[in-house]
């Protein structure tokens, strides 16, 4: 064989071989609330179906999965594991900012990356890959709703979340979408996106006030809780209801074309899959990933809610 020959042999049998990331076994923890609500039972759902897809499609990923209830067992498991599965990467949804910082930095300072899902650190800097919903979006698409869907101006309610940075992003979106367009607020009450108190709220809101066109429950979880109370007053043909974050009962209902339920705004449970994904391109391929990366919000009607429902999801 000549040199020549031998030489194309050769680089014939290096083309052959996969890539050095194909080989090794890359551990990646992901750690996420437990599926206390709503929302969070839908980002488990899509968590698992993410993690089962790519460990099929990539057998050089490992993936450890873990959900907690509080931030103390979320900070025990991501310790776990760092110290049982030497992970190389972390794709974290923080229970709560603060007490998840510290742990988190000490994964990142061992060299591992991190993906943080949703609620920020309360440190900038530590993750390599940030994933979140588009909070301002949220609220302005919710309130172009509005003033599309009362172009003469009309009396509406508001039911906030639970009193946090995300909450006054979602408002603030709101009101200033809704600004100019003589919409009068008449109240505006924490309903902790939570559905007893969103009913209680409502409750108040009726008793309060005679005449409402539409309501801002900005959240499913705490629609179902407005709509429940409306209904018990007996005045469900007086106004219709706009939730948020895709609810498959919520989908359904505008799927259906429901007189009070006429449109959803997204805020995906299925955030955390996206994060994962991207994570795994980092070691599967050569794209780059690091940086920041908002999943923007999107009207749900009739005319798209299909794509949007996920019957086998617990959202």
């Amino acid at each position: 064989m000549t040199m020549k020959h031998m030489f194309g042999a050769a680089a014939l049998a290096m083309a052959l071989v996969p890539p050095a990331f194909a080989q090794d076994t890359t551990v990646i923890g992901v750690s996420i609330p437990a599926a206390t609500h709503g929302w969070a039972g839908g980002l488990n759902f899509h968590t698992e179906q993410a993690i089962a897809r790519l460990e099929e499609t990539y057998p050089q990923l490992d993936f450890v999965l873990a959900t907690a209830g509080d931030p103390a067992k979320q900070v025990n498991d991501i310790e776990d594991m760092v110290a049982t599965r030497n992970i190389d990467a972390l794709v974290v949804l923080p229970f709560e900012s603060e007490p998840l910082t510290a742990p988190v930095k000490r994964v990142k300072d061992a060299g591992a990356w991190v993906t943080v899902i949703d609620r920020g650190l309360s440190e900038d800097g530590i993750e390599d890959l940030y994933v979140a919903g588009d909070n301002p979006g949220f609220g302005r698409v919710a309130g172009q709703f509005f003033a599309e869907m009362l172009p003469d101006g009309g009396r509406i309610v508001i039911l906030r979340g639970i009193p946090t940075t995300i909450d006054n992003e979602r408002v603030e979106g709101f009101l200033a979408a809704i600004d100019g367009r003589n919409i009068e607020v008449l109240g505006m009450e924490h309903g902790n996106w939570n559905r007893d108190d969103a009913f209680k709220v409502m409750q108040d809101f009726l008793s309060k006030y005679p005449e409402i066109d539409a309501v801002w429950a900005s959240d499913d979880d705490m629609a179902v809780g407005v709509l429940a109370a409306i209904k018990e007053s007996g005045r469900m043909d007086e106004m219709w209801v706009l939730g948020g974050a895709g609810m498959k009962e919520m989908i359904a209902r505008v799927r259906d074309e429901d007189p009070y339920v006429k449109a959803n705004v997204t805020y995906p449970p299925s955030m955390a899959a996206t994060a994962i994904e991207l994570t795994a391109l980092n070691y599967v391929s050569n794209a780059p990933v690091s940086g920041t990366f908002i999943i923007g919000s999107v009207l749900i009607t009739r005319d798209n809610a299909e794509k949007f429902y996920f019957p086998d999801s617990p959202f």
